[in-house]
């Protein structure tokens, strides 16, 4: 059929999108989103890892709430399970066993969401902690790094919240504790325990509370500062190893579509198979065997989720300390480990790129990742981390390790205090020398390369490996093209009667003066400060003061 005007023969729906797309660039938009590169490396999947938990959460979330009853009126329990029956519980205690025997799937489902908290806040201390050593916190990437940080302290709480929906003595022991923890914040505390919990402990208010926050507010909060992520993350471009062709200004990976969808898709199905396993093969947090909470009952082995494990440890290992000053007693053994302690944590996350940025100096936008070995002093300083953390989380279960080893109690908590101190300090040296040794050994690979499969006999008789003295081109890339920031002189020149920033060029000269040198030709030290150099930008070159 011959259409007579040529220009009305699209269909409605094509001239609704073309009549949009003069208006908003949709499809042009689209299209520059759908190529764009992400670059393939299997610890870029880390973020995903984390992403794909908390769906799988939210799926298997929405499925329990249509059971759980968070209400702390008691009653005789009258469910299937029998050892209980006629013992005085809750209804959120209640509801929780219904799941668990009585509705098909439930205690599966329960069972999938639990596993699911857990490697959801693994996953993003993993992923911060591979941020935090490559170095890809640094400009333009800080209010990317403050978002995660808030998530990771957001999914720490809403983990704390949903351990303690069900009401069952161990989570009541949590709470309890939770409890003494915001008593002890000098001058307010009584008020804040007071407003939370809606009076004296327990009371009727804090399980629907927590709930309201663990369904609503917090999710709602995850979600948005999840999208605000992946737009920064869009923005602001991937982080990429250095590899030839890759600089600190372009993005060298697959395209959105189809090629890297596909591996994500396939990856949120892993990740959702594999907590599936987990929730049906090994059992986690059965209430059931714990019994409902009673403020006079403690749970024996109490153990926290291992995410706040370190403030257990903490607690632990802070020795008895109180203080009375105008009629206030401060709780130092509760309010140092458990108020104190975490605050700093979260306030050295926070200001960690901003400090480090000033004992850089102003530098160009970041693009390539840095390897561990190249910035010993940061990596030192992360091993050094873990390592408390480490000990906390091992000082949280002294009974039981003191219990089934047979070592004595008081024995065992003396030693873990001082490992507390000795352990840190060794990891971030043995760390540091580590790198620098790494580095060497670096060195030693551009100068006389790898060993091959041949041997060679020396005019003495004696037999050593040939060596390829010139390097894969790729590997020469990836050792020579790395970051190298001098310590900091600016403000200390030796005409100043007064010298500025003293202390930061000193903090500067400690992060930043130990390194192996590189044996580069002038001509390559040329090539990588080129394939370093970040985006034009105005004022770039600019001191700060």
């Amino acid at each position: 059929m011959t259409v007579a005007d040529g220009g009305n023969s699209a269909q409605p729906g094509e001239r609704v999108v073309s009549v949009l797309d003069r208006r908003l660039p949709v499809s042009s938009a689209a299209r520059k989103f759908l190529r764009k590169a992400f670059p393939d490396h299997w610890s870029f999947l880390l973020g995903e890892l984390a992403l794909y938990s908390f769906a799988v959460l939210v799926l298997t979330g929405v499925f329990l709430t249509f059971f759980f009853h968070p209400d702390m009126a008691e009653r005789p329990y009258t469910g299937s399970y029998v050892p209980l029956q006629g013992v005085l519980v809750s209804e959120a205690y209640s509801s929780v066993l219904h799941i668990s025997f009585d509705v098909r799937g439930g205690l599966l489902i329960r069972q999938i969401h639990h596993w699911g908290a857990l490697v959801f806040v693994a996953a993003i201390g993993v992923h911060l902690m591979r941020i935090f050593l490559t170095g890809a916190f640094r400009r333009p990437r800080e209010a990317n790094w403050t978002v995660g940080v808030t998530m990771f302290l957001l999914a720490i709480l809403e983990g704390f919240c949903g351990y303690s929906l069900p009401d069952d003595l161990l989570s009541g022991t949590g709470l309890r504790t939770a409890h003494g923890i915001v008593l002890s914040v000098p001058v307010v505390g009584t008020y804040l325990a007071f407003f939370l919990f809606g009076g004296q402990f327990p009371g009727d208010e804090i399980i629907p509370r927590l709930y309201v926050a663990h369904i609503l507010l917090l999710p709602a909060l995850l979600v948005a500062l999840v999208t605000v992520h992946l737009a920064l993350i869009i923005y602001n471009k991937h982080t990429q190893w250095a590899r030839p062709g890759r600089t600190n200004r372009n993005v060298v990976g697959k395209p959105f579509v189809p090629q890297y969808t596909t591996k994500s898709v396939g990856l949120f199905f892993l990740v959702a198979g594999v907590l599936s396993v987990l929730g049906a093969l090994l059992q986690i947090n059965p209430i059931w065997s714990f019994g409902p909470y009673r403020p006079d009952h403690v749970s024996l082995d109490s153990q926290p989720d291992w995410y706040v494990g370190f403030l257990e440890g903490a607690l632990r290992t802070m020795p008895a300390a109180e203080t009375n000053v105008a009629g206030h007693t401060v709780v130092w053994d509760v309010f140092l480990p458990a108020v104190v302690l975490p605050t700093l944590l979260f306030v050295v996350l926070y200001g960690y790129p901003y400090v480090e940025r000033w004992l850089t100096g102003p530098v160009p936008e970041q693009h390539l990742c840095d390897r561990p070995r190249n910035q010993p002093t940061r990596t030192g300083l992360g091993v050094a981390a873990l390592s408390c953390y480490g000990v906390l989380l091992l000082t949280g279960g002294q009974d039981v390790i003191s219990y089934v080893l047979g070592i004595p109690l008081e024995f065992l908590n003396y030693a873990l205090r001082t490992a507390l101190f000795v352990v840190p300090f060794l990891a971030y040296h043995v760390t540091k020398r580590a790198c620098l040794g790494l580095q060497a050994a670096d060195r030693r690979r551009l100068l006389e390369g790898r060993p091959t499969a041949e041997v060679v006999r020396a005019g003495d008789g004696g037999y050593a490996p040939r060596r390829r003295t010139t390097p894969p081109r790729e590997e020469a890339y990836r050792i020579l093209v790395r970051a190298e920031p001098e310590p900091r002189t600016h403000g200390t020149e030796v005409w100043r009667f007064f010298r500025k920033h003293r202390i930061r060029n000193a903090l500067s000269r400690w992060y930043f003066g130990r390194r192996v040198e590189m044996p580069a030709t002038p001509w390559q030290r040329r090539q990588v400060e080129t394939l370093r150099a970040g985006p034009a930008e105005e004022g770039q070159g600019e001191e700060d003061g």
